[in-house]
């Protein structure tokens, strides 16, 4: 199991109920962990919907998690 620290922002933060938690995962990637995420959160978003980051660089979709990443799920941004 790979423990990583998760950061939440607007729709995701609502769906989730928290801005931030720490997660014990089986993922392998940052896709499967967002997979994970969807079904345990109830996220409306596909992954295709948006942007990753890890410890606070932009990140490819199939990049292997490590214990201690910090993540950020990055939904799209209405402006005005």
């Amino acid at each position: 199991m790979t423990v990583v620290n998760l950061q939440y922002y607007a729709q995701l933060r609502e769906q989730a109920g928290a801005s931030s938690e720490q997660l014990h995962t089986a993922a392998t990637s940052l896709q499967e962990l967002y997979e994970e995420l969807r079904t345990r959160h109830g996220f409306s978003l596909a992954a295709e919907a948006l942007k990753v980051a890890v410890n606070a660089q932009f990140s490819a979709w199939d990049r292997p998690l490590r214990d201690g990443d910090t993540i950020v799920f990055i939904p799209p941004v209405a402006g005005g």
